[in-house]
């Protein structure tokens, strides 16, 4: 019989432990084989397919590998590492500030079982503990939470889980620290911290109210060349200060002196001129024709924000819409914002409201111009009167503070894709945002906006979508044919930029907008 055949098991006998045959009939284990491929051809260096199958693609595994927690080289290393834990640490030296100015027992011992509840939670961040469940606080996204750590996140630790995920899953178990309680379901954490970056921006604020404290009149003849002109010319300019005015993040600025954030604010004629240069995708010519086409076309003309930042870059947004309402650009402009604390500085109503009421009412600037503050009180009591006349409106959903990207906003949160739909224009503002729009993966830099947001681009009804995104993180898309090419020198010549906010992409999608939404 062929040596190679006996090898292989075959013949009329069994093979025994020593090697030789067992007589027919005669039962034994089957020993182990060890398969020569030295005759077989080498192994092809083959990689994986990228961007992964769209029937493939879910939270643990997004279309392009997934930043995580133990990649060293990236800024989630960074995060998971070092910056949450600070972030958490500071947060509860603010609740034990608050815990030391309260005098009576039921909430004191009230608030001291949350501050108990962040250190456990401290210990599972330091210690790479695994995501366990939320527990049921009653708010509306616990079931939302749950399902996704089920299906997804089984076993996985802070480190191991997407970036995008962990980093999520810790503000909203931070949320739990006080939702579980009596007296401190709302308490911000943050909320000191928000509104001291903001008084601390006098420079900034004031440069801008002195300029649009007087109404802008809207164009009366908008076929006049010199009129339109100088209306596009203003538009790109606050496009400009509602993109840089994302430079002062919370999360990001953790030990940053006053004088370093009065350099990111700047907002002067020449600022804007220097930092136009630095963003390196750039479709604010194309916005413009999109809300220039629908004041020329529609009667009823409706813009989205969807909120990062408060303080000076709420501010900042603020300014961009007053002017977009003023222009006739927009009739509505809705402002989606966070239920509960998020991401340090995110928005909430109540940040929302105290800056409309401390801009009106306040004394925030000591040392102001009784000009600087009358500038600042007309446009605090104009911004009022939108919210008054139904031309501002404020929203907030529970999909928003969830660990799903947009990507799953059309299958998750089906109401709100649908309301989203109805609107000419969503203005994704921040780096957080353009996280979750893109999925936060290593996609390369060239992949177009509308390919790396997904189902937010190709869906049936998917409205037209814009990031105004200053670059703090990894994740870089839409820097066109020669994207891949920008990155690497970026690379080589600044190690940081992808994390300096020195950068900023303004992309547009134009969507699928009119067609008839469908869940099928």
């Amino acid at each position: 019989m062929d040596k190679a055949k006996m090898s292989a098991g075959y013949g009329n006998g069994n093979r025994t432990g020593n090697g030789t045959l067992a007589p027919p009939g005669m039962s034994s284990k089957p020993s182990r084989l060890t398969l020569s491929l030295g005759h077989l051809p080498e192994k092809n260096d083959i990689k994986a397919p990228w961007p992964v199958s769209p029937g493939r693609i879910n939270p643990n595994n997004p279309p392009w590998p997934a930043y995580r927690g133990y990649h060293e080289y990236s800024f989630a290393h960074a995060t998971m590492q070092s910056r949450l834990p600070t972030i958490l640490g500071k947060a509860i030296d603010d609740a034990t500030r608050t815990l030391n100015e309260e005098s009576l027992e039921e909430r004191v011992v009230d608030l001291s079982q949350c501050i108990d509840r962040m250190e456990d939670l401290m210990k599972d961040l330091s210690g790479n503990a695994k995501l366990r469940p939320i527990v049921d606080d009653g708010e509306a996204d616990v079931v939302t939470w749950n399902k996704e750590i089920t299906k997804f996140f089984r076993g996985k630790d802070f480190m191991n889980a997407p970036w995008l995920f962990a980093e999520a899953y810790k503000y909203r178990r931070l949320h739990e620290c006080f939702s579980a309680s009596k007296y401190w379901k709302d308490y911000d954490v943050f909320y000191r911290q928000k509104n001291d970056t903001f008084s601390r921006s006098s420079d900034a604020v004031f440069e801008l109210a002195m300029r649009f404290a007087n109404p802008h009149p809207p164009p009366k003849d908008i076929d006049d060349p010199k009129r339109y002109e100088a209306e596009r010319l203003m538009f790109l300019e606050l496009t400009q200060v509602c993109l840089w005015g994302n430079s002062t993040d919370l999360s990001l600025l953790i030990n940053m002196t006053e004088e370093q954030i009065k350099a990111l604010q700047a907002t002067g004629e020449d600022q804007l001129a220097a930092t136009e240069q630095n963003i390196l995708g750039n479709d604010m010519e194309r916005v413009w024709e999109v809300v220039k086409a629908n004041r020329d076309k529609k009667k009823d003309r409706r813009i989205d924000f969807v909120l990062d930042n408060a303080g000076f870059e709420l501010y900042c947004d603020f300014i961009y819409a007053d002017f977009l309402i003023q222009s006739g650009l927009a009739t509505e402009v809705r402002f989606h914002g966070k239920r509960y604390p998020w991401f340090v500085s995110d928005v909430t109503k109540k940040d929302w409201d105290w800056l409309i009421n401390n801009m009106c009412y306040g004394n925030l600037f000591p040392h102001a111009s009784s000009a600087e503050m009358q500038s600042l009180r007309m446009l605090a009591k104009r911004w009022k009167q939108y919210e008054k006349g139904g031309q501002w409106i404020y929203e907030q959903h529970p999909f928003w503070c969830t660990g799903y990207t947009y990507w799953d906003l059309h299958s998750e949160a089906p109401d709100l894709f649908l309301h989203l739909s109805q609107s000419d224009l969503v203005i994704f503002k921040g780096d957080l945002n353009h996280r979750k729009l893109t999925y936060d993966c290593a996609a390369p830099a060239s992949t177009p906006f509308e390919e790396a947001i997904g189902p937010m681009a190709n869906s049936a009804g998917a409205p037209k979508v814009v990031s105004l995104r200053t670059i703090k993180s990894d994740v870089v898309v839409g820097l066109g044919l020669n994207g891949d090419a920008v990155a690497k020198e970026l690379d080589e010549k600044e190690p940081g930029w992808k994390i300096s906010g020195k950068y900023a992409v303004v992309l547009l999608s134009e969507g699928r907008p009119g067609e008839p939404v469908s869940f099928i």
